[in-house]
């Protein structure tokens, strides 16, 4: 099946993504409601209310008003780290005019920054409440692939981070001058997939499925493993940002590669101390946390 694929994407024609009638965003009149924050808010939204059905379950780590405070000081690292992130490691010539890194509408976010940011608030909420660090990133973990997916589908509905030429059956050309009349990987679509939707499943499955949720440090492990494996293999389909191509030529990698090894060594970490530890927490929340 595979190679008939393979002998057909050789001869067909690519598909050219602005024959599919993608907009950027829903007209409003006097505003246009991008696609692209549309995703982020929908990721939140979701998050929030998962998570509150999550924190039902016998042996939750947090009660309900943990989960608000979350909910702002998390939104909060997502935007402030993903940008922070981005300008740092993906676009630095954004430090020389400082107010072109608070563009949030002009985009660039970066998952690594984001990550770090949800890490410091996840840190803030659970020292002032007095609760494990650890069991917490657990439960945000299992709800982070769902905005993934949509941030990455709203990367390919503006016809933006394509990925390198190739000439399988399901080839795209982008509109962007910068890609050329070039056919080439949809790589967000990879990435919605893998990172989002696969990862998604696997983690829901574990929490509502299995105990895994009663071993501290099992949901993240898997999810920074997870992530890591799936975002250094999508590296190899998806054109690297033109300000590092230099550099990922010169290193064998792209940035993203470069910055997704950590993660997977740390995970793989977590996941091991996890699974040689015995659960807890498989009783009702504590009074600390229902106060």
């Amino acid at each position: 099946m595979l190679s008939l694929l393979a002998a057909s994407g050789a001869v067909a024609d690519p598909i050219y993504w602005s024959d599919l009638g993608l907009r950027p965003g829903i007209d409003l009149g006097f505003f246009t409601l991008r696609f692209y924050s549309l995703a982020y808010l929908i990721g939140v939204i979701f998050a929030y209310w998962h998570l509150s059905k999550m924190i039902k379950q016998p042996g939750a780590p947090l009660a309900q008003r943990h989960a608000d405070d979350l909910f702002f000081y998390c939104t909060l690292g997502v935007i402030l780290g993903g940008r922070l992130g981005y300008a740092i490691f993906y676009q630095p010539g954004l430090w020389e005019n400082p107010v072109d890194v608070l563009k949030l509408w002009e985009g660039g976010m970066s998952f690594h920054g984001g990550l770090v940011g949800v890490l410091i608030a996840i840190a803030w909420v659970t020292r002032r409440g007095n609760l494990s660090f650890l069991r917490v990133c657990d439960y945000i973990a299992v709800n982070v692939p769902m905005g993934m997916m949509l941030g990455r589908l709203a990367n390919f509905n503006n016809g933006e981070l394509w990925g390198r030429p190739t000439d399988v059956a399901w080839a795209m050309v982008f509109p962007d001058p910068r890609a050329g009349d070039i056919a080439r990987h949809p790589s967000q679509l990879y990435q919605a997939g893998l990172e989002g939707l696969a990862l998604l499943i696997v983690l829901m499955l574990l929490f509502w499925k299995t105990k895994a949720r009663y071993r501290p440090g099992l949901l993240v492990g898997v999810f920074t493993v997870g992530m890591g494996i799936a975002r250094f293999v999508n590296e190899f389909f998806r054109e690297p940002d033109t300000q590092l191509a230099e550099f990922a030529a010169r290193t064998g990698l792209s940035m993203g590669q470069w910055l997704t090894i950590p993660l997977i060594l740390i995970g793989l970490i977590v996941t091991l101390y996890a699974a040689t530890r015995k659960p807890v927490g498989t009783g009702s929340v504590s009074s600390t946390q229902t106060a």
